[in-house]
């Protein structure tokens, strides 16, 4: 026993040797695994210093910057700085562009005058036989080679004024419907009687040559054009353009209404009836606009809103409500009986109040009766709400072919000033709706009053199908057109509307860039706050290949855009029409919004007088403000003007071409030379601009020669391709160093490079990175365009005098990765032979080895460098997002929030009923949890929890864009709001090193600033594995989820939902006056659209909701400043649940209290 002991006793202490050689082989391993990863930090600033030098030498020498700069130096005696006057030039702008609109408004007022004039004099013949040019029967033959009926030769020829349009600037031609027969009497007689307008278009057209689009819309369905053009059938050959259905036509017509649309959804509506009622609902939604209110109230035997949030109250018709009302209509279904009895109750008493408060248009007010037939005694209703003073008109639409009910939807129309009509098919509903436009004009008619009108921004693609033209934003100025005919007048008969179209880019070409700075911009919203022009609106968007307007293109609101006025202050005064000026501190981005920028901007608005719109410009304070002034003769000049690699701005407007039909055929350089020539002494051209052009080539002239001498002796190194210079009035010099057949960048700085170009809306993005840097120091920035990477480095010039300092222009390099790399990696290494006593750490050192990854990042964290050619261009966080995050600790780099409210995000679903997320409590609950969880995501993004969290960056909405409200398919896109992360380097960290404890293995990372530059160089250890413990720190947008989602501050909120914020609208029923305010709430995401309000409960909808199969309680909200209180009540949930949440921007707490009924 003794021995067997002995001999176990042996065995356990050979393996307890063997366990502590092993762990000492281990931990011998890791010492030394250790030693051989430690980056030393003077090797690398050692190669930060030769690289930043090596930089500088290739971007002096090859842009030229210092002898630009000198000869700026040289100049600087005979120059003079001035400040801009922001207050003044907004007054001298708007004053040009109140001229130039009302010149348009003039030719408007001819063109009516023209067809109420034909009219008075022409007498009504029923068998008028009378040819016109239809525009889709125009230059077409049939197999015989004649002519087809109404077709007949119509010569057109490209014109450069109508965005190269084939069209006839000496006739006009006739649209008609598919649906309108184009010989019937009332049409040929009206379309012989108009006749006489294509003198007064061709002479509106010589009189005021920048006009474009001229033009009459009958109230038959015709629509006469000026210039005449072929009109093009859609794919089945149908035209379905109908002028009375266009904004224009319906604001000239109609004074701003109020309306309510009552539909009758009880069993007799079932199929085709309810199909009809539908499509009525969605064609008389089609004729309101952003100064109309409106609400949808479904009845069978009880009252239901289609949207419960909107209960009792109106709402603003603007795009988004309507599109909102289209969708909840389309989910309605029938059943119980008709009661119209209450129903018609609940629409009087909202228009009412709406009276009454001071709400709505303060105008015309209107009930739409949708149903196939009215049983019930209505009469008492009448008698309590509109009798005798029949303030609401009534109109009636029978539906279906029944005639049964006929005579009580008569009567109901006829004795409230309403019209009566028929609907038996869905062909029949866009002619029956559109009659009661011409019953609510009568007034207007009557008294003769001629107003003009203004349309919101909007693209024609309907009208137009060429890109250049469809997709250009214009507004149209327009005037109704009524008969004088004595015998006729007490009728109040419209015969149409007169307009012309107003390209926007035309109107903002008036407030020359030039004077603006970089960073300035100047921008136009109408009374509503809509805006028309503003170069941060993004109105398209990508389908598959095409570009296509975004479905609320045209109703984007101020505070939007200019989203740091969170006070609305800017946005406020504007839309009242006032002048002033304001002071904001502001986070811009630029290239395409990756890379922030603090900036403080003056803004100076006023309002244009005979038009709702209001005009506004932002000067940047510092250098935006500043700007230097120079003489030079213009002989000198225009010798540096004319050399070759010489171009300026050719969307800026130094020479008025467009005046005068032979000069369009100029572009502006060559304006601008015939001018300064004396060659065209007519052309009216900006002589400040002038001037400072040709000062700016003859400052500029030297490095053209410079680069020249370069290219001369040889001595442009291999991957150096573009040297660049750009001043502020919009002159540029472009040397190609490199042939087309071996440059890299072939794209860069050609006619199709717009954002590297000189704009209507911006300066070149070089141009705006380099003047935010320091004057004489490149800024470096990777470019991928479509997988073509490569290089810009740029700087800024200066010119100083009386203490002043302003921009004079940027400069600049753009090289091809491979020249980059090339000389990176020769630097970032250390010979075998390199004396390493001194050094701790790893020795030898070099970026070519495997264990070592060496990457070259700018200020905004993106890989301008990699040994991986796939990293270039990205985000530095998602190539290695454990770095990325220890930096952000330290503070090496800052996250920065930037929000995106005119972003487009995909949808995975699509809700069928507003109601079917309520059905089971359960359900709401984890629609809340869902809420809270991505909300609590949002809250660690906003607060740079990294250290905590290093995925938080993570988010889950695309920027993108969709095509429409109604039903979608799965992953469609709807705009949305977004927001998303930006960072900026912090220069004051020079240099930083770490280790991150990634599982099995330490990750050391070495940074160190480039000096002289806005980069800097990161060196780490290339295996050891983080992901898993770090996640990658990613760019995407995160769509922001609402509880209480105002789609825009512009509207007035609903009575119940948040306390109004009134703007008050006119008190002239003709002449549309300030908009209201008005809202469309979302009430968490899966369960926005069952909740009805506590403020418009009553006994007996709760009664109603309680006979349904999930009994909900009705919500119950207060806002009270800033918090607000909503209370849930479910049935069958035995305890209460409160879940607090934190809602971005609008409000700060919201309690939800579940409770059982």
């Amino acid at each position: 026993m003794s021995g067997l002991q002995g001999y176990r006793m042996d065995s356990i202490n050979v393996l307890g040797m063997r366990t502590l050689l092993r762990l000492m082989g281990i931990f011998c391993l890791l010492i030394t695994a250790e030693a051989q990863m430690k980056i030393p930090p003077e090797t690398v600033q050692q190669w930060a210093l030769r690289f930043s030098a090596e930089l500088r030498e290739c971007a002096t020498k090859y842009s030229g910057s210092l002898l630009l700069q000198k000869k700026l130096k040289d100049v600087e005696p005979i120059i003079k700085i001035v400040e801009v006057d922001g207050q003044d030039l907004v007054k001298d702008y708007s004053d040009e562009i109140e001229r130039m609109l009302g010149s348009k408004m003039k030719s408007v007022m001819r063109l009516a005058e023209s067809a109420e004039d034909s009219d008075l004099y022409h007498e009504f013949n029923a068998t008028l036989k009378f040819d016109y040019y239809n525009s889709m029967m125009i230059n077409t033959a049939d197999e015989d080679g004649n002519y087809v009926d109404l077709g007949g030769e119509f010569p057109l020829e490209e014109n450069e004024h109508f965005n190269k349009l084939p069209v006839n600037t000496q006739m006009s031609n006739i649209q008609v419907p598919t649906n309108v027969y184009n010989k019937d009497p009332n049409i040929l007689n009206a379309i012989y009687n108009t006749e006489a307008l294509n003198d007064v278009f061709i002479g509106n057209f010589q009189k005021d040559p920048t006009l474009t689009w001229q033009y009459f819309g009958s109230s038959t369905g015709f629509f006469r054009i000026y210039p005449g053009i072929k009109w093009t059938p859609d794919s089945n050959g149908v035209v379905a353009f109908d002028c009375r259905n266009r904004n224009w036509y319906i604001q000239a017509a109609t004074s701003p209404k109020d309306i309510i649309i009552m539909v009758d959804i009880s069993g007799s509506m079932k199929g085709l009836k309810m199909t009809i009622a539908k499509h009525t609902i969605n064609t008389i939604l089609d004729t309101l606009g952003e100064n109309d209110f409106v609400n949808v109230i479904a009845y069978t035997d009880y009252v239901r809103y289609v949207e419960p949030c909107f209960r009792g109250t109106l709402v603003q018709a603007d795009l988004d409500n309507r599109e909102h009302f289209k969708v909840l209509v389309e989910e309605l279904h029938v059943k119980g009986e008709a009661k119209i009895k209450n129903a018609m109750k609940e629409s009087f008493k909202i228009l009412n109040e709406a009276r009454a408060n001071g709400q709505g248009s303060m105008c015309n007010q209107a009930i739409m009766l949708i149903t196939d037939g009215a049983m019930e005694d209505f009469q008492s209703v009448f008698e309590e709400f509109n009798w005798p003073e029949r303030r609401v008109r009534v109109f009636t639409y029978l539906i279906g072919r029944e005639m049964t009910f006929a005579q009580n939807t008569k009567w109901i129309a006829c004795n409230n000033k309403g019209y009566y009509t028929h609907i038996s098919t869905l062909a029949d509903v866009q002619e029956n709706v559109m009659e009661y436009l011409h019953v609510l004009s009568r007034p207007m008619v009557i008294n003769h009053d001629h107003d003009i009108i203004w349309t919101e921004a909007y693209m024609d693609t309907v009208l137009f199908t060429t890109k250049a033209q469809s997709l250009l934003l214009m507004t149209s100025v327009a005037m109704p057109v009524f008969s004088k005919k004595k015998e006729t007048l007490s009728h109040g008969i419209l015969l149409g509307v007169v307009g012309s179209d107003i390209p926007l880019m035309e109107v903002m070409k008036l407030a020359p860039r030039y004077m603006l700075g970089a960073h300035g911009y100047a921008f136009l919203i109408n009374n509503n706050g809509y805006i028309l022009s503003h170069p941060d609106l993004r109105p398209l968007y990508k389908d598959g290949k095409k570009l296509k307007p975004k479905p609320n293109y045209n109703s984007v609101d101020l505070s939007e855009v200019e989203w740091e006025d969170t006070d609305e202050l800017l946005r406020t005064a504007m839309v009242k029409g006032e002048t002033g000026t304001l002071s904001l501190n502001i986070r811009a981005s630029v290239d395409k919004g990756k890379r922030p920028l603090y900036l403080t901007n003056e803004y100076f608005y006023t309002n244009i007088d005979n038009t709702p719109f209001s005009f506004g410009m932002a000067l940047t304070k510092g250098h935006g403000k500043l700007m230097f002034m120079g003489n030079v003769s213009v002989e000198e000049g225009l010798h540096d003007l004319t050399s070759p690699d010489l171009t300026i701005a050719s969307e800026w407007t130094y020479c008025e071409t467009d005046i005068d039909p032979a000069h369009r055929k100029y572009s502006q350089l060559q304006a601008a030379i015939r001018y300064l020539l004396g060659k065209e002494p007519d052309l009216e051209c900006d002589e400040v601009l002038l001037s400072q052009t040709l000062f700016d080539a003859v400052v500029t002239a030297p490095l053209e020669a410079y680069w020249n001498t370069l290219m001369l002796n040889d001595r442009v190194e291999p991957g150096v391709e573009t040297a660049f210079l750009g001043t502020r009035s919009g002159l540029m010099r472009v040397v190609r160093y490199a042939g087309v057949e071996t440059r890299v960048a072939k794209k860069f700085l050609t006619p199709a490079d717009k954002d590297n170009l000189f704009t209507i809306d911006h300066f070149p993005l070089w141009y705006r990175l380099a003047v935010e840097n320091t004057p004489g120091k490149f800024y470096y920035y990777p470019v991928n365009d479509k997988g073509v990477k490569y290089i810009i480095a740029t700087t800024s010039v200066t010119v100083s005098t009386e203490g002043k300092t302003a921009m004079a222009g940027a400069v600049g390099l753009q090289m091809s990765l491979d020249w980059l790399e090339k000389r990176f990696w020769a630097i970032a290494k250390q010979p075998n032979d390199t004396d390493c006593s001194d050094i701790e750490g790893v020795c030898p050192l070099s970026c070519d080895s495997a264990d070592l990854s060496c990457y070259l990042v700018d200020n905004n964290g993106f890989v301008m460098l990699s040994k991986e050619r796939r990293e270039i261009g990205r985000f530095f966080g998602e190539v290695d997002g454990s770095i990325m995050a220890s930096l952000l600790k330290m503070g090496m780099f800052k996250k920065v929030s930037l929000f995106d409210y005119q972003a487009m995000c995909k949808t995975g679903h699509h809700h069928a009923s507003s109601a079917r997320p309520l059905l089971s409590p359960f359900y709401v609950i984890m629609a809340l949890m869902r809420w809270f969880f991505s909300n609590a995501l949002m809250f660690l993004l906003d607060f740079n929890l990294c250290g905590l969290w290093h995925s938080d960056y993570f988010v889950d909405a695309k920027a993108g864009y969709h095509t429409s409200h109604k039903q979608k398919k799965l992953d469609a896109l709807q705009p949305c709001d977004t927001a998303y992360p930006g960072f900026m380097y912090d220069p004051s960290v020079r240099e930083a090193n770490s280790l991150n404890k990634c599982g099995r293995c330490q990750k050391m990372f070495v940074v160190q600033q480039i000096p002289d530059s806005n980069l800097v160089l990161v060196v780490t250890q290339a295996y050891c594995d983080c992901s898993r413990q770090y996640g990658a720190i990613l760019l995407e947008p995160k769509e922001i989820k609402y509880i209480l989602h105002i789609l825009s501050s512009k509207m007035l909120p609903p009575a119940g939902c948040l306390q109004p914020q009134i703007l008050q609208g006119g008190q002239d029923c003709i002449q549309p006056g300030k908009s209201h305010l008005c809202c469309n709430l979302l009430i968490f995401p899966q369960i926005s659209d069952a909740v009805h309000w506590h403020s418009t409960a009553n006994d007996e909808n709760i009664n109603r909701l309680s006979e349904q199969s999930h009994n909900i309680c009705l919500l119950l909200a207060e806002a009270l400043k800033l918090q607000i209180y909503v209370m849930l009540c479910f049935y069958k949930i035995s305890s209460p649940l409160y879940i607090y949440f934190t809602a971005s921007f609008q409000f700060s707490l919201i309690s939800v209290n579940i409770t059982p009924q």
